[in-house]
């Protein structure tokens, strides 16, 4: 069956006015349709630009991205994405951010006011149409791009660190209104997260990046039942299997430093010898 987003060999090199920076290397695996998948690995290593690369946002310098069997080279009106800023227009009320995607399809107005006004009952904003950005609490300003990104009825919602910006609590709730959201709606989500306990909560799936530049170190299926208990002896167990993986890849990447470090010192030591007087 093919996968409703595919990766193929995505490989990523920015250019700087000193060096060249290899950010992702190869980067291969597929996304089923309706499934749930999270992308964890080192800090730095380059998860949110893999996902901007997947929402079409940026290319890849080789390899590509498949969206229903088609390559992806720009923004897709299918694909939506929630920020871990919020990213909302602080001069747009709270119906006029979730309207936002819906008029640049150039949808009728009344048509973008009613879906608006549903999804924000979804996420449980109804009452709170007309409010700005800076009167709402970080997790209030989640919802309204969760509910901007499911008002265009897109088929795949990409999250970049969606709950990081919030407190825990209110993201132990978000997290469940999106489990629900999920399960309801039958939508592909893919969730870039550093938390190891999030990701084995939500998803069918946890990709495993390597440290930059990123590979795909390991594919995990999450087969456990939902709603997932933390304190599961195996979702204890996958959590310090995944915490393992990672840990090897900061000790590889230290290693790494401390080798390169050695070798500048040593052609300095080099350098050194060659200017001292014969």
């Amino acid at each position: 069956m093919e996968s409703h987003v595919e990766l193929d060999n995505v490989t990523k090199f920015y250019q700087s006015q000193e060096r060249q920076l290899h950010a992702l290397h190869e980067v291969t695996f597929g996304v089923d349709r309706g499934e749930f998948v999270c992308i964890v690995g080192p800090s730095g290593c380059g998860k949110s630009t893999l996902l901007k690369i997947i929402a079409g946002l940026d290319e890849p310098s080789s390899g590509e991205v498949r969206f229903k069997g088609k390559i992806v080279q720009e923004p897709q009106s299918k694909i939506s994405m929630v920020f871990q800023a919020f990213g909302l227009f602080p001069w747009r009320t709270v119906l006029e951010n979730v309207e936002y995607g819906l008029e640049m399809q150039k949808a009728p107005k009344n048509e973008r006011r009613d879906v608006s006004k549903r999804y924000l009952e979804m996420v449980g904003l109804s009452g709170y149409e007309h409010m700005y950005p800076k009167q709402l609490s970080g997790g209030m300003k989640q919802r309204v791009g969760i509910a901007r990104a499911l008002a265009v009825d897109p088929e795949v919602i990409l999250m970049d660190e969606a709950f990081s910006a919030i407190d825990e609590v209110t993201a132990e709730v978000l997290r469940e209104e999106v489990t629900t959201l999920h399960r309801e709606t039958g939508k592909t989500f893919v969730l870039v997260t550093h938390n190891l306990s999030e990701a084995l909560e939500l998803a069918d799936k946890v990709v495993v990046l390597s440290s930059r530049p990123a590979k795909v170190k390991k594919v995990l299926p999450i087969a456990l039942e939902r709603p997932r208990d933390r304190a599961h002896s195996t979702f204890i167990h996958m959590h310090t299997d995944i915490l393992h993986l990672l840990k090897e890849e900061l000790e590889n990447t230290l290693l790494r430093h401390k080798l390169r470090n050695m070798d500048e010192v040593k052609s300095l030591h080099d350098m050194e010898a060659e200017d001292r007087p014969k």
